[in-house]
């Protein structure tokens, strides 16, 4: 694939049609926040198609901003009461790849693109060529690392869409991953 188009394959992976819950799930109740942050992962990489991979990421953050907004839970740039990552993995019937830059660098974050790569390629019975996206999104408690709630959508990829629709398509698939998320007042 053209360097080119990986990052817009990447944002297809969020403005994509039909959805289905990846099954990994952590849920520890109502939790307590009226701030949120980003999770810092220092200096981002600057590939030559970082512009791309920012757009992608910008997108990301506004659809989740706007979500926990209208669960009254603020963004500030750092030290929230809650810590929010998030990690995009793409594949095809033949590769898997992922964009971690706002999730880290964790063994964990290589487990979870090993089973949906196992899950989409490997056990797939499909013959047919098909293009799918993820999201995960970890609620983390910053004091202890602790992981409060994981949440995943899984998505078909959506190729050519205009960005506004893309821009749609990625809060629509926040406000679904994220319905679930309860806020303790």
């Amino acid at each position: 694939m053209k360097s080119n188009a990986y990052p817009l394959f990447l944002a297809a992976v969020l403005a994509a049609a039909g959805c289905s819950s990846v099954k990994t799930h952590v849920d520890t109740g109502p939790i307590a926040a009226r701030t949120f942050s980003f999770l810092n992962t220092g200096p981002k990489a600057t590939p030559a198609f970082a512009d791309k991979r920012a757009q992608v990421y910008t997108m990301i953050n506004e659809a989740i901003t706007k979500n926990l907004a209208a669960k009254g839970v603020s963004n500030v740039p750092s030290g929230g009461d809650i810590t929010v990552a998030y990690l995009v993995i793409a594949g095809n019937n033949a590769t898997t790849t992922s964009l971690n830059d706002y999730f880290g660098y964790t063994d964990d974050a290589t487990k979870l693109v090993d089973k949906v790569h196992t899950e989409q390629a490997v056990k797939s019975e499909d013959r047919n060529y098909f293009e799918e996206g993820t999201l995960v999104i970890d609620i983390i408690n910053p004091q202890t690392m602790k992981l409060l709630k994981r949440s995943s959508i899984q998505s078909p990829l959506l190729r050519n869409a205009a960005p506004e629709a893309r821009k749609a398509r990625l809060q629509s698939l926040v406000d679904q991953e994220l319905s679930d998320l309860r806020i303790a007042k």
